[in-house]
C-alpha cells in the first residue's frame, strides 16, 4: 500500500504555470518523492493518484523520453511510477494504470459503469441460433467448455458450473478498469471496459470493448493494427493483428489470429492459428488451424484434432459442405 499525500502550494503553482488545471486540487494525491517537473498541459478531474516520474523510457529505435504526463485529461485515475502518457485527444476515465507504462496517441480509454470485463459473456457456440451457449471467463478450459456445450443431458451439472462461473465473474466486477505494469498502448482508437494485463502491447488497434487481456511478463499479448474486438477474453501469449474482427469470442493461450480473419460466437483454445477466413459459432480445440482464403467455418467442433481448412471450403453443422477440389485434413496438410 502506497502512502499518499496532498499537493502543496508550491507544487500547485508549478503545475499551473505548466498549463495544468484541476477541478479540485485537493482531490489529487501523490506519493512521497513526487515532483511536478514532467507534467504539462494536463487536466485533472475527480479522484487522482500519481506516482513519481523520474526515469527515462527508451522507445523502439533508441529514442529516449522522460516519463510524465503531457496533453492528457484524467478523470478518476491512478497512475503508477515512471509511466509516460501523452497526446490523448479525448480523455482517460476510471482506470488504474500501473508502473512503467507507455500510452501515446490513444483516442479514448474509459470504464463506463460497472463491468465484468468480458467475463460471463454468453457465446452461442456450435449452433448460431442458440441452445449450447458457453459463458466465457478468464479461466475457461477446453474441457470445461466442452462439458457445458455438449452435456445438456446433465442439467444439474450445467447449472452448477454456470453458478461457479457467474460467482467468479461477479468477483471481477468493478467501476475501474486496469492497465497493468509495462503496458504499451500507441496509435489506438477506443478502449472501453477492458482489463489489460502486464506487458501487453497494443499498437494501431481500432476498437476494444468489454474484454479482458490476460497478458503477463512470461507470455505477453500483442494486439496489432486495425483489430476490432468486443465481448472477448484473450489469454496469455496470444497474437491478434492485421485487421482481425471478433465478437463474443474466447482466445486461448498462444493463439494467432491474423490477416483479416473474422469470428463471432466462437471458442479458440491453446495454440490455434486462424488467418484470412471466417468463423461462426465454432469450437476450436487446441492446435486447430485454418489459414486459407475463402474458408468459412460454421457451427463446427474440432475438440481434439488439428484441422487445416483449405481454399473455398464451407463447413457447417446445419448447412451443406462444399468441397470444390479441396480437402480437410487431420494433422499435417496434404
Amino acid at each position: 500500500m502506497k502512502n499518499y499525500r496532498k499537493l502543496n502550494i508550491a507544487e500547485i503553482n508549478q503545475l499551473t504555470t505548466q498549463f495544468c488545471t484541476a477541478e479540485d486540487w485537493s482531490k489529487i494525491n501523490v506519493v512521497e518523492g513526487f515532483s511536478p517537473d514532467h507534467i504539462t498541459h494536463t487536466r485533472f478531474s475527480g479522484e487522482i493518484e500519481l506516482g513519481i516520474f523520474e526515469k527515462e523510457m527508451e522507445l523502439p529505435g533508441g529514442l529516449k523520453k522522460k516519463t510524465g504526463l503531457h496533453h492528457v485529461t484524467l478523470h478518476n485515475c491512478s497512475i503508477g511510477n515512471n509511466s509516460l502518457i501523452e497526446n490523448i485527444p479525448n480523455y482517460i476515465a476510471n482506470y488504474r494504470i500501473g508502473s512503467d507504462c507507455f500510452i501515446q496517441n490513444v483516442n479514448l480509454i474509459l470504464t463506463e459503469g460497472e463491468s465484468c470485463f468480458g467475463n460471463n459473456t454468453e457465446v452461442s457456440v456450435l449452433n448460431e441460433t442458440g441452445g449450447r451457449e458457453v459463458p466465457i471467463y478468464n479461466r475457461l478450459s477446453a474441457q470445461l467448455a466442452y462439458i457445458i456445450a455438449m452435456y445438456r443431458h446433465r442439467p444439474d451439472l450445467i447449472a452448477r458450473l454456470r453458478e461457479m462461473i457467474e460467482a467468479y465473474s461477479l468477483a471481477q466486477k468493478s467501476c475501474y478498469g486496469k492497465i497493468g505494469n509495462s503496458v504499451h498502448i500507441v496509435n489506438t482508437g477506443t478502449i472501453r471496459n477492458v482489463c489489460i494485463g502486464d506487458y501487453c502491447q497494443i499498437d494501431g488497434t481500432s476498437r476494444l470493448e468489454n474484454g479482458s487481456i490476460n497478458s503477463n511478463r512470461e507470455a505477453p499479448v500483442y494486439i496489432g493494427p486495425n483489430v476490432t474486438a468486443e465481448d472477448f477474453i484473450v489469454s496469455s501469449g496470444a497474437h491478434i493483428s492485421d485487421g482481425v474482427v471478433m465478437s463474443r469470442c474466447f482466445i486461448g493461450q498462444a493463439c494467432h489470429l491474423t490477416h483479416l480473419f473474422s469470428a463471432h460466437d466462437s471458442l479458440f483454445f491453446s495454440n490455434c492459428q486462424s488467418e484470412n477466413g471466417e468463423a461462426c459459432a465454432i469450437f476450436a480445440g487446441p492446435y486447430t488451424v485454418t489459414m486459407h482464403k475463402s474458408s468459412l467455418l460454421i457451427g463446427r467442433t474440432k475438440a481434439t484434432t488439428c484441422t487445416n481448412s483449405a481454399l473455398s471450403i464451407k463447413e457447417s453443422s446445419n448447412g451443406a459442405r462444399k468441397r470444390p477440389a479441396t480437402h480437410i485434413s487431420c494433422g499435417r496438410p496434404k
